[in-house]
């Protein structure tokens, strides 16, 4: 017998919301029972039940879990309001403008035994997941370096970031919003990072924060790794993955291109086929996992505590940047650790 379909709410409904709201649309298992939206008409396109109100939703609604997809720093308030119902999360990130906050909306879920996970797509996309295969499978043997190379034309001109203009007055901008996703995928693909050295600069004058960054991590198993970026810029040929990436072993290498496909000495060992949805459908997939683990009462690969050591990396390059030294991300774990002990 078919299990009956998980009733979910999302609440904030702008523009990147979209993309999960179409992805929920073609889970079966889930209904998108009801939306809240500061402007009402976009609640009321996106669920049978709209409000502008969180508080009043979760009064008023019976949902099985909520989609949080509202700007950051109103993330810490509404996870700890879900919470507080025992409803289960799924957050977008960035978790929160403030490490303090992070660890906090972690806290809060965990000492109200409510499951809350963090919408960190880039790790989903077809293309990194297959590159984890082949890896795994020996393409490069030992890995012994790795560059990440992120590149979007929407960072220029007097109006930049179109789509999201609230990127302007960020103080923090593209490692926070943008190349924390490569951090993510660094872990998920390497492991966990022992250090950071980072460097930024804004180039464009009209916005509050950083616009070009260059990072370079170290693993715990010693693998060096750059991750560069900027959107001054569009991949050459442009593609869904947003950039390039190398990953040199000591057996070969592996070249993954903006357009998805997976590269090895002249030959592609990898087709991306993937046309629907957000950027391989990573959207759908992210969603598609948070599901099937709240289902199974298994922990999720961002759950919260988890998705912290991508937060202390990217607050680590904060540091370095300010510091000027290297960083190591455990310094600011090792503190969250104790507060919980």
């Amino acid at each position: 017998m078919d299990s009956p379909k998980l009733r979910g709410a999302i609440i904030g409904c702008g523009f990147f919301a979209q993309f999960q709201i179409e992805a929920w649309r073609r889970m079966p298992e889930v209904e998108l029972a009801a939306a809240c939206d500061l402007d009402p008409g976009r609640a009321r396109a996106a669920a049978p039940r709209p409000y502008t109100s969180a508080e009043e939703l979760l009064r008023h609604e019976r949902v099985d879990f909520v989609d949080i997809a509202t700007r950051p720093d109103s993330h810490l308030e509404l996870v700890s309001l879900a919470v507080s119902h025992g409803i289960p999360v799924i957050c977008q990130k960035p978790m929160a403008p403030r490490w303090e906050d992070c660890r906090r909306m972690v806290e809060a879920a965990e000492s109200a035994g409510v499951p809350l996970m963090i919408h960190e797509n880039w790790r989903w996309q077809p293309w990194y997941r297959e590159l984890a295969r082949l890896i795994a499978g020996g393409a490069v043997g030992t890995p012994v370096a790795y560059t990440f190379r992120t590149r979007r034309q929407d960072g220029l001109g007097e109006a930049p970031y179109s789509h999201q203009p609230y990127f302007r007055q960020m103080p923090r901008l593209l490692i926070y919003e943008t190349l924390v996703h490569q951090i993510d995928t660094a872990r998920f693909l390497f492991g966990e990072i022992a250090s950071v050295f980072a460097r930024a600069r804004r180039v464009n004058p009209v916005i509050a924060g950083e616009d070009q960054a260059l990072l370079l991590l170290a693993h715990e198993n010693g693998l060096p790794g750059v991750i560069d970026g900027h959107r001054f810029l569009n991949p050459d040929p442009d593609g869904p993955a947003m950039g390039e990436a190398w990953i040199e072993g000591d057996a070969g290498a592996l070249t993954l291109r903006a357009t998805g496909d997976i590269w090895q000495q002249g030959r592609r060992l990898w087709e991306n086929t993937v046309t629907e949805g957000y950027r391989g459908d990573s959207v759908r997939a992210t969603q598609q996992h948070f599901v099937d683990r709240l289902r199974a009462g298994t922990s999720f690969e961002s759950e919260g505590r988890e998705y912290l050591k991508t937060v202390a990396a990217v607050e680590a390059s904060y540091r370095s940047i300010a510091e000027n030294r290297v960083v190591a991300p455990l310094e600011l774990l090792s503190c969250a650790d104790s507060a919980v002990g």
